[in-house]
């Protein structure tokens, strides 16, 4: 039994620990989960309204078109429903442009550190995966451009960048686009845009649909709060959705997604109340970074990447110990730097108490 040689080498999935495994494992009665990005806040209570009613369809198979929810998206953002395409979150969207769009040879590009799926879908299929360094934290946008050539199929652009959590405005993609051979799919991963107050993030729809070769990944997994029903949506030109539907699985979301996600696009104030939240969170977190002296690059999700001074994955130990769960991945090649979601203020108060008690524990990284 020989699986393909292109995928021998790849990584295998590891994720967290649930918190009710460390809470047994250390003996600690609260544990606060901060590693994921996912929404402190829950989802919206119209969103569970619709999961309850939908129960007694159990037995009966999704939508396979997502029609009513392709419908209410279409209309939310102003464009025809063949621009809409649907996936059990946008990770799936990713897995099927992969599989729409790459033939072993192919050139793909991508930041390095970016969200790992992107490499990892790209060599299933045997595309070659050439990696920019990140510069200050971004996306280096004109070495991007220096790299792409005839082979080259698919652009990635995470933004907000994730772990790093910076974002390039609309004019720096907009430009970015512009000298992009047509023939070279530009994917702009948005996961995280609902979060964005900036004033200066891609009007991406504008960008759909000036540029044919663009396509925005989006999901209800993060400020929706709908990540356990897994479901994203995609919105581009026609002719590009298409292709991707044509490497679809029949009823690849569910019948729950799917109405938890009509109900919670509907509901606009929870997401300006869990928006406003976060934006709190992100300058307490950052006035407390600041008093402790650590830098840290400026947040545009969810989510901040801090550098403790330190070896990450001691830190990461320390505040597990203490009942706080971060992220730190040795695969980022930042050492001294951790990701933390953003939390209730409660959630951010404790890790912030947690995080001094590790400093102290912790050696400063010669």
């Amino acid at each position: 039994m020989q699986p393909k040689k292109n995928i021998i080498h790849l990584p295998v999935y590891k994720p967290g620990k649930p918190m009710e495994e460390v809470k047994r494992e250390l003996g600690l009665t609260e544990v606060i989960k901060l590693a994921s990005n996912e929404n402190p806040f829950g989802c919206s209570p119209k969103a569970k309204e619709a999961i309850i009613a939908h129960v007694d369809q159990t037995s009966i198979y999704p939508d396979g078109g997502a029609v009513e929810l392709t419908n209410a998206v279409a209309e939310h953002f102003g464009v025809h429903t063949d621009q809409v395409i649907f996936g059990a979150g946008s990770d799936e969207i990713i897995l099927m442009l992969a599989r729409a769009f790459f033939v072993p040879g192919d050139e793909t590009i991508m930041a390095t550190t970016t969200f790992p799926q992107y490499k990892h879908n790209a060599e299933i299929e045997g595309a070659v995966c050439i990696e920019v360094p990140l510069k200050d934290g971004a996306h280096d946008l004109p070495a991007m451009l220096a790299k792409i050539n005839e082979r080259t199929k698919i652009v990635w652009l995470c933004n907000p960048n994730n772990p790093t959590g910076t974002m390039h405005s609309h004019q720096e993609v907009s430009d970015f686009l512009k000298a992009v051979p047509p023939h070279v799919l530009v994917v702009l991963d948005e996961a995280y845009a609902e979060y964005n107050v900036s004033g200066e993030y891609p009007d991406s729809i504008a960008l759909v649909n000036e540029f044919k070769n663009a396509i925005i990944l989006r999901t209800f997994s993060k400020i929706y709060g709908l990540a356990t029903l897994r479901i994203g949506y995609g919105i581009g030109h026609a002719d590009v959705i298409r292709s991707i539907n044509q490497v679809r699985e029949p009823f690849n979301t569910t019948g729950f997604a799917q109405k938890a996600a009509l109900a919670a696009l509907k509901d606009n104030q929870f997401i300006e109340d869990c928006r406003d939240a976060n934006a709190r969170g992100i300058a307490y977190l950052s006035e407390q970074f600041n008093r402790l002296q650590l830098s840290f690059y400026p947040a545009h999700g969810n989510f901040m990447m801090v550098d403790v001074q330190r070896p990450g994955a001691q830190v990461f130990d320390s505040l597990l110990r203490k009942g706080i769960i971060i992220r730190h991945d040795a695969g980022w090649g930042e050492p001294t730097k951790i990701r933390v979601t953003v939390g209730s203020q409660e959630q951010n108060e404790k890790f912030v108490a947690a995080l001094e008690k590790a400093l102290n524990e912790v050696p400063v990284e010669a």
